[in-house]
Parts: C-alpha cells; structure tokens; sequence
C-alpha cells in the first residue's frame, strides 16, 4: 500500500479516535441524567480505535497514536522510516478532530470551553495528581498497551482478533488512569484539544509527548526481547 494511503488512513483513524472519545467527554460525559461517566467515556476511547483499526488496519496497521508507531518500530514491526509520516498524518487528525468537536460544543448555550478533554498533572489532573504520578502512570499505561498490540497481532496469535483486545485494553487503561492523567497514552490525543481549551494544557504537553513515547519504546522492546517480533 502506498505511503499516501497509509498517511490518510492514519489521520482518519486518528480523527475518529479524538472525535469518539474526546467527543464523549466533552458532549455526554457530565449531560444531566443522562450522562455516560467515566467508564462510558473509557469505553468510547476503546471502541474508537477498536472500530477503526477493523475500518482501516489492513490499509496502515491502525496505529491512530505516534506512541504506537513508535512502539511498533522499537518492536522491528514498523519501518522507523515511516514513523515521522505516521506522526505528522496523527497529530493533524487529532487537531481537526479537535476542531469540528469544539464547533460542535460551542453551539448550545453558555457553552464554555474548560478543559476540553486534555490531559494534565497537578491542578490540571482530575484528581489533582502529581506530575511525578501522572509521568509514572502514562509510561506504564503506554508500555502495556504496546506490549498488547505486539502480543495480539503476533504472527501466531489468533487472526482476527487483534482489534478486540486493543479497543478492550485502551478501555481498560482509560478505567484506571482517568483520575490521574485524563488518560492520554497517545501523544495526538493530547496535542488536538490542548489547542482549544481555556486552561494551561499546552504548557504540559511535553509531558504526555515524553512519558507515552517512552513507554511506548519500552513496551515494543521488551515484547520484542521475550518473544521475537512476530512478524507473520
């Protein structure tokens, strides 16, 4: 599949994935009566990438995350030559994802931008976290979702399936970290709505680039230490 392809199979994906489960938080997360919490809005991020890494994984490999893509390529999955495409593609579906949500949000009235779905540590952690927990969380939360996506799409693991232990995994890591972090482990993530909120988000993204890039090396090392890189 040609690089172009690929590329625009990224940022869609990408822009679904910021879209569904930002979207989620933004729109229906605290919507009286009716609103969807936290574990509803762990389970939109889940299902985002798990219905597009089925749209769209046989055309890029469904990373939708430059943490994966690096991941990947530590874990000799990924051409570290494509990697820089892949982030770039990443981070502008994140952003114009971002973008249409915070139209969409400014339309009811009284609408005030907030935190807009971002990530942070300290007084911007929903738990009021510190940044030492909120760098040991992410790193630990990216290692493992890599080491699940090695593990799933291993050349001897079942075919087919892959998609449905990553959407689970990113529910599961979102379950447990929302009140440390907001849950990033994917730098594009964090990057698309930092832009748009009110609050100083975009003065602690070098954070949620450093520890999900890190733990996403980690992750693609270690499985590729301890049981090959699985190609198929």
């Amino acid at each position: 599949m040609s690089i172009g392809k690929r590329v625009a199979a990224e940022f869609f994906g990408t822009f679904w994935l910021v879209f569904g489960g930002c979207g989620s938080a933004v729109l229906a997360a605290a919507f009286p009566l009716l609103g969807i919490g936290f574990a509803g809005v762990a389970l939109a991020f889940g299902m985002t990438v798990l219905t597009m890494a089925y749209a769209v994984g046989h055309v890029s490999g469904g990373h939708f995350n430059p943490a994966v893509s690096v991941g990947l390529a530590a874990g000799g999955r990924f051409p570290v030559g494509d990697v820089v495409p892949y982030v770039i593609a990443q981070v502008l579906g994140a952003v114009a994802a971002a973008a249409v949500l915070y139209f969409i949000a400014s339309g009811k009235p009284g609408f005030e931008t907030g935190a807009f779905a971002t990530n942070g540590y300290g007084d911007l952690s929903p738990g009021h976290y510190s940044m030492q927990a909120a760098l040991a969380c992410e790193i630990v939360m990216t290692f493992f979702f890599v080491f699940v996506i090695m593990g799933s799409t291993h050349g001897a693991a079942p075919t087919g399936f892959a998609p449905i232990a990553i959407g689970f995994a990113l529910t599961l890591i979102h379950l447990v970290s929302i009140p440390v972090t907001n849950t990033s482990v994917n730098p594009a993530r964090s990057t698309g709505v930092a832009f748009f909120a009110s609050t100083a988000a975009t003065s602690q993204l070098w954070l949620f680039w450093l520890a999900p890039l890190v733990g996403g090396a980690l992750g693609g090392f270690a499985y590729r230490a301890l049981f090959g890189d699985g190609r198929r």
